[in-house]
């Protein structure tokens, strides 16, 4: 036993540099310039795109997709390059899975809202929700999905999400229920819009 207290007291100093090198590395490598990503409503604007055109999260910031990282790698010029010909989910024919991937970030993976406006028990008809996923509406931040889509994975798309705006289709269940988040939204200055539609 007294052996053991000995070597654990000898790796403490050990432990403590380690420790601080660590510390001093990460506070140094956030000071010279580590990587961050901010959301400017300015890029936005300037684009005529929607935040979640660049970035996985509609509201921005945070990881960019495909768009947004050749967008960056181009200068971020005026005009975001388009990807003619690349899918959003291929392969996948199940509207409840096209949901999850193109909807459910912005409408809630029940279709309760969030960023989005609700979807569940809305009334919304299948020619508007067509309307509205292939043209997208820029001063809301819902983009377009023209060209994102197969013809079939439209139509599945859009029979999953009708169902769940008249209440044919039964939600999945929430994993962690939380209450419904309640957005307040005021424009800074007059020609930027809030999130929601």
């Amino acid at each position: 036993m007294k052996r053991l207290v000995r070597t654990s007291t000898h790796l403490l100093p050990l432990f403590l540099i380690a420790f601080i090198a660590a510390a001093v590395y990460l506070i140094s490598a956030s000071a010279v310039g580590a990587p961050t990503a901010h959301a400017l409503p300015e890029y936005a604007a300037r684009t005529n795109e929607s935040c979640s055109t660049c970035h996985v999260n509609p509201g921005g910031g945070g990881p960019r997709t495909l768009r947004g990282m050749l967008w960056a790698a181009q200068g971020k010029p005026d005009q975001v390059p388009e990807l003619p010909g690349v899918l959003l989910a291929p392969d996948i024919s199940d509207g409840a899975e096209l949901w999850d991937i193109a909807c459910s970030s912005c409408h809630g993976l029940r279709g309760e809202g969030g960023f989005g406006v609700t979807i569940a028990n809305s009334g919304f008809s299948a020619a508007k929700i067509r309307s509205t996923i292939k043209r997208g509406r820029m001063r809301s931040g819902m983009p377009a999905f023209d060209g994102k889509l197969t013809a079939d994975q439209l139509d599945a798309l859009v029979s999953f999400t009708e169902g769940l705006a008249n209440g044919t289709i039964e939600p999945p269940p929430a994993a962690i229920p939380l209450p419904v988040a309640e957005f307040t939204c005021q424009s800074q200055t007059a020609p930027v819009s809030c999130g929601g539609n």
